[in-house]
């Protein structure tokens, strides 16, 4: 069977019931889920086998009162037993073009140094590497 790459829609929360293991870091919280879906600026592309979630793609849209819209990517996750066959790059190559279809300008994810994957996927879809930028957390 052919794994498919769509975007999720309001209402769609249901495709989520059964997700491969990896595929997210934590289990699945109802009021998240809830809260997400019913946002029309969160997008989630997965990638389908069967009716078996084995990769997603989450980010948000947003807009300031001084800039034009933008995407941030805030995650990619694939199964294991899924990696390597460009599942991560056609969910995301899915967000990039429905974000161009929103308007959105650019947009950017963070990953951590030593990710190299998450680097090499980020490269071959078009994205450039800025130095001199520093991340912040703020525990809450």
């Amino acid at each position: 069977m052919t794994v498919q790459v769509r975007l999720l829609g309001e209402g769609e929360a249901g495709v989520l019931r059964n997700v491969a293991p990896g595929v997210f870091d934590d289990d699945l919280r109802p009021d998240s889920l809830a809260a997400f879906f019913s946002d029309p600026r969160h997008h989630l592309a997965v990638a389908l086998d069967g009716e078996t979630v084995v990769g997603m793609a989450a980010a948000i849209h947003y807009v300031h009162p001084d800039k034009a819209p933008e995407l941030y990517i805030n995650e990619v996750g694939v199964a294991d037993t899924y990696q390597g066959q460009g599942l991560g790059r056609r969910m995301l190559d899915a967000l990039l073009a429905h974000a161009r279809m929103l308007g959105c300008v650019a947009a950017w994810v963070l990953t951590e140094e030593d990710n190299t994957a998450a680097r090499r996927l980020y490269a071959s879809a078009g994205g450039e590497e800025q130095s001199g930028v520093v991340m912040c957390l703020f525990e809450l």
